[in-house]
């Protein structure tokens, strides 16, 4: 895989570098404006365009932080297959991301981050590099500062326990036996988000085989000096974190006097869970995480390297790894092909792209194959649901995403297929299990329905981010307007969705977003929903999303929220302007019918001005998320995508599907 050409070098501002030099955003006004913006528009079309892939697809590399790279390379340790390039390269990429402080931070802009810092640290100790050189002491008396190894989160420590760096028992536990929990009963595998079923279960075996291999160096330079670990207060016994910390040492008991048949048996059913959702592709959910830790789960069990299932686990893991022009090498999470095809799709046709256009009929054919006709996990509570759906990745069988459902249906709305009796089935197929998997409260979540527990965040092992998947407003915000256009704004589940979203605004008119950062793009996907579905733009909860919006414009013209707003109200809708986000906001400012506004008019000019001369923008900062704060992502298309699709619907009007009469009756 090679690198993207739309490179990150800074944010958009007052006045933006292109190729040919700096362009001032002086707005323009009237008919010029609208002419400067379709210049815009042509460039960004024919720069997407060209970025499609020969299947019909596009994807852009989906950015997160340096752990990927840094537990890349302490599985290859592991297992014993690191070799020199992959090392060199990973150890290019990891040096190339440390702050001028000696800290690496999980956004860009962001502040230095314990565990990043330490994994990054370790793995160029892997890569050869000395601890007395200035950029280690750096790092090192940054980790001493901060408490050292001790103070970490608990993969960090599981990581460096697999090399003897900490000791297992000084780790929460999590027993294999808790694969055989009823799918009714607290704290079940289905009681956690898709994401971290799929990383908790074959972390269950790793937790009770406690592996230690020798380690290749010693890591004494990242202790303070103070205990190993931290003395811990016990919350009251009475309160849930009093009762989940006595849990846990219950669970270390139990770890002692484990039946061994019992173990053995609750591992080898682990073992079956796992290797039963991997997908084609060698991967598990088309995510490097789950991959990792499934791959090492096996290995333990006695799978070797050679075995089919852990070669082809093996093989998809190079296919994380993005290949920069400069030799470095960095890992993604995870790809995002569907979500990008979709958004591109949509982006191209509300642009003013024919609908026959083979760019989008090929589009349409791609993701027509992507659809997912067989049960998953989802299906543990919906039986009685028929599949039909999409997921986010190239291969995810198991976890179509409610998300990417919606958004998939909108674009293939948008094209005239030679065949459209096969979208119309697709579409009524994905339309359906939207609406099945609607949780109870009236909203939904991204994989599941109901994954609203509110005990596997408790746990002291689940200190890594979310690990529930509760209904949000986005998601349910696209669901709203998917089926808003396919004629069924009158639907009893649609008009749930719809008084969910207005129960869930804020005071300040905006939606907090939980799948991009924060209030601004969930307010840029609930407004157009709303409106979508039938709200007139004088309703009192447009308006006062508008004025919220208008109030956060920054002076450039555009819209920035930073990632701190997840934890700090001061960021709320403050931060430097991106392409994104000031796409997001005038999306929704479209919708409400504020075309001829003043915040409109900049918004566009902005985004205008600061485009680039080969019709692209550039973004470093991380607008999207997995986790709220945890887990930050900068999708490298999103800078392309949403501006076009706003610039397109300043030019043209209401989206494509709606002028051409595409919306399904009923």
């Amino acid at each position: 895989m090679t690198a993207t050409t739309d490179g990150s070098t800074g944010a958009l501002g007052p006045r933006a570098t292109s190729a040919s030099g700096p362009t001032e955003t002086t707005p323009a006004t009237g008919g010029d404006l609208l002419a400067t913006a379709q210049r815009a528009t042509a460039r960004s079309v024919e720069f997407l365009l060209g970025r499609q892939d020969a299947q019909g697809w596009w994807k852009g590399d989906l950015q997160t932080n340096v752990t990927m790279d840094a537990e890349d390379l302490l599985l290859r340790q592991f297992l014993g297959v690191l070799d020199a390039r992959t090392t060199e390269a990973a150890g290019l990429f990891i040096r190339g991301e440390q702050r001028a402080d000696g800290t690496w931070a999980t956004f860009h802009g962001g502040p230095g981050e314990l565990s990043a810092t330490i994994e990054a640290y370790v793995a160029l100790r892997l890569a050869g590099d000395h601890p007395d050189e200035p950029h280690m002491a750096r790092a090192s008396q940054w980790v001493r500062e901060q408490g050292g190894i001790a103070a970490s989160r608990v993969f960090t420590r599981i990581w460096l326990a697999l090399f003897g760096w900490w000791k297992w028992e000084d780790l929460p536990e999590l027993p294999p036996e808790m694969i055989f929990l009823p799918k009714w009963f607290p704290l079940n595998i289905y009681d956690f988000g898709c994401w971290a079923r799929q990383t908790i279960v074959p972390l269950t075996i790793v937790s009770a085989k406690r592996p230690v291999r020798p380690a290749p160096f010693a890591l004494d330079e990242l202790h303070s000096g103070t205990a190993a670990v931290p003395a811990k207060t016990s919350a009251p016994v009475t309160s849930w974190d009093g009762a989940f910390q006595r849990l846990d040492r219950v669970l270390h008991a139990y770890h002692r006097i484990a039946p061994r048949r019992l173990r053995r048996t609750a591992m080898n059913a682990a073992a079956r869970w796992i290797i039963e959702r991997q997908e084609n592709d060698g991967c598990w959910g088309g995510i490097q995480p789950p991959a990792v830790y499934s791959v090492i789960a096996l290995h333990l069990l006695g799978y070797d390297l050679d075995h089919p299932v852990m070669r082809a686990g093996l093989e998809s893991l190079d296919r994380f790894a993005v290949w920069r022009e400069d030799g470095a090498r960095m890992i993604e999470a995870c790809q995002s092909p569907v979500w990008d095809t979709c958004l591109a799709t949509i982006a191209l046709a509300d642009a003013g792209v024919d609908p026959d256009h083979p760019a989008l009929v090929k589009a349409a054919d791609w993701m027509l194959g992507e659809e997912i006709v067989r049960p998953g996990d989802w299906s543990v509570r919906r039986p009685g649901l028929a599949p039909g759906g999409w997921a986010f990745e190239f291969h995810n069988d198991n976890y179509p995403d409610i998300d990417d459902t919606a958004e998939v249906i909108l674009a293939l709305r948008r094209v005239s297929h030679p065949e459209p009796e096969r979208i119309d089935a697709a579409i009524e197929r994905g339309a359906r299990w939207n609406l099945g998997m609607q949780s109870r409260n009236g909203a939904w979540g991204a994989f599941d329905a109901d994954n609203t527990s509110p005990f596997p965040n408790r746990l002291p092992f689940c200190d890594f981010g979310e690990v529930i998947d509760p209904p949000s407003a986005d998601v349910t915000a696209h669901v709203v307007e998917m089926l808003a256009y396919e004629g069924k704004s009158h639907h009893p589940r649609t008009r749930r969705g719809i008084e969910w979203l207005l129960a869930e605004q804020e005071t300040s008119g905006a939606w907090f977003g939980r799948w991009g950062v924060n209030y601004v793009y969930g307010t840029g996907s609930v407004v157009p929903a709303l409106v979508a579905a039938g709200l007139p733009a004088s309703h009192p909860a447009i308006r006062r999303a508008v004025s919220w919006l208008e109030s956060v414009q920054n002076e450039d013209g555009g819209w920035g929220e930073d990632l701190r707003s997840y934890r700090d109200d001061q960021w709320i809708g403050r931060g430097a302007t991106t392409a994104s986000q000031t796409a997001w906001a005038l999306l929704a400012l479209l919708a409400a019918g504020e075309r001829e506004s003043k915040a409109v008019e900049r918004g566009i000019a902005c985004l205008a001005a600061a485009q680039r001369e080969d019709g692209s923008w550039d973004e470093p900062y991380f607008t999207g998320t997995g986790f709220p704060w945890d887990f930050s992502i900068n999708y490298h298309l999103y800078r392309q995508v949403f501006p076009l699709t706003a610039l397109g619907r300043y030019v043209h009007g209401e989206p494509l599907a709606a002028r051409t009469g595409s919306r399904k009756g009923g």
